[in-house]
């Protein structure tokens, strides 16, 4: 007869989320092995780009003798370039000098206006309609699947420098939320096509829990049988992962998320994993036992990022720790055309080179990763290689996912661009003047 090993819980202290915005900067001890000049730096970007960490990220996952190289520290700490040289320079004059809230903040606003803050048609054409009005704090680009942005989760328990979503956290006019579970609900009871409901934000895990039970248990009565997944987007397994251990509502987060697959839903909680130094950490991996335990699974992607994982070993290293501590690699995204791109964009070559190498280092069960993969317009295309063809240079692209679901898995080919990092980039190759769908991709534009 086998033994059963009873293996022994790690005891985690309880730890209060002590959190700093760009006016705590000089609050936060560690800083101050930081130059003088680097920190005014930080605080010039930081009236721009938003800026939020915690006590637990900040001394618990950025080794300070590495900084500023330090993986942890470029994904929280803001740095001069990730503003463009021109726009840095207007925002540091403003702040040498005498001024007032009122003018940095306007001037941080148009400094954010430039720096596309909408990416993809986020607002023209993803937000759907009824009765000719839009719906606020919801988006429907793919047929399939429905984001829902709610009130409460629209910001973070640290903000990630690279975030594609930046524009969420840096005023009202940028906003996007709805705090209307009836209006989801209809919209969901209404359009059966759905099977998918992604809850995103800003992060959705920093809501009390009868918050995010008020949007989702509606889900189990009849009427929703064809919303067969609930995707949740979160960051908070490694920037705040005492939210599901110690925090007052923890335990009746699992037994909600327990209620849900015991209703029948399949629950992927779809973790934002960026360097392997993340999941380094007992309470980080207790968070993950406690979350699996709950029959949730766990599914993992980041974008690729200059200064911080721009290496096949670091990816390597992150999907093997992922699949060791039972969670799915699941996509590799090429940086968006938002906010700090210039800083963080690797060229596509190199970011499929990266996905190659690092894709050869792993076994099988790691290889549910996609990727590189642009979140683009038209839809998700993946970079599935640089290859010749009758003499050509080309890459080589594919929809992973297509606002017209025709368009998905069709193959089609760009001219090679070494210093292309995304698809308004690319051009057709082999004498074509289109993409294929580019005529029906304007036509959608058009409409909205």
């Amino acid at each position: 007869m086998q033994q059963v090993v009873n293996v022994q819980q790690p005891i985690i202290t309880p730890r209060k989320f002590k959190v700093y915005q760009h006016r705590q900067l000089d609050k936060i001890e560690a800083l101050k092995k930081v130059p003088a000049d680097m920190r005014f730096e930080m605080k010039v970007v930081a009236n721009v780009l938003p800026f939020r960490v915690n006590e637990y990220v900040f001394n618990e996952l950025i080794d300070w003798e590495n900084v500023p190289n330090d993986p942890l520290f470029q994904l929280t700490f803001p740095q001069k370039d990730m503003l463009e040289p021109s726009a840095y320079q207007r925002m540091a004059d403003l702040m040498s000098g005498k001024h007032t809230t009122n003018e940095v903040f306007d001037l941080a606003t148009q400094l954010r206006d430039e720096m596309n803050p909408h990416p993809a048609g986020q607002m023209q054409m993803n937000v759907p309609h009824v009765d000719g009005e839009p719906l606020p704090g919801m988006q429907h680009k793919y047929r399939e699947t429905v984001l829902f942005f709610p009130a409460q989760g629209q910001y973070c328990h640290s903000y990630c420098t690279f975030c594609f979503r930046w524009a969420q956290f840096v005023g009202k006019a940028t906003r996007f939320n709805s705090n209307d579970a009836d209006q989801l609900h209809r919209y969901l009871a209404q359009h059966k096509e759905v099977t998918d409901l992604l809850v995103t934000g800003g992060d959705p895990m920093v809501m009390r829990t009868r918050k995010l039970a008020h949007y989702l248990e509606g889900l189990l009565q009849p009427g929703f049988e064809h919303i067969k997944t609930i995707r949740i987007g979160t960051k908070s397994l490694t920037f705040w992962p005492y939210r599901f251990i110690t925090d007052p509502d923890a335990d009746d987060l699992l037994r909600l998320l327990e209620r849900l697959v015991d209703g029948g839903k399949h629950v992927s909680i779809m973790a934002h994993l960026n360097h392997p130094n993340e999941l380094r950490t007992e309470v980080c991996q207790e968070a993950i036992r406690r979350l699996r335990a709950t029959g949730v699974q766990i599914r993992c992607q980041a974008p690729l990022l200059k200064h911080i994982n721009d290496d096949p070993d670091v990816w390597a290293s992150m999907w093997e720790k992922q699949v060791q501590l039972g969670l799915i690699p699941y996509y590799m995204f090429v940086e968006r055309d938002t906010g700090a791109k210039r800083y963080f964009e690797v060229p596509l070559e190199r970011t499929w080179e990266i996905f190659q190498k690092a894709y050869q280092q792993v076994s099988g069960i790691a290889r549910t990763v996609r990727g590189p993969s642009m979140s683009a317009g038209p839809g998700k295309v993946e970079v599935q290689g640089v290859t010749e063809i009758a003499g050509e240079k080309v890459f080589a692209l594919r929809f992973i996912q297509g606002r017209n679901p025709d368009w998905v898995q069709r193959p089609f080919f760009a001219k090679y661009d070494p210093d292309a990092t995304w698809l308004h980039h690319l051009k057709p190759a082999f004498g074509e003047e289109k993409f294929f769908f580019e005529d029906e991709y304007s036509q959608m534009s058009a409409m909205d």
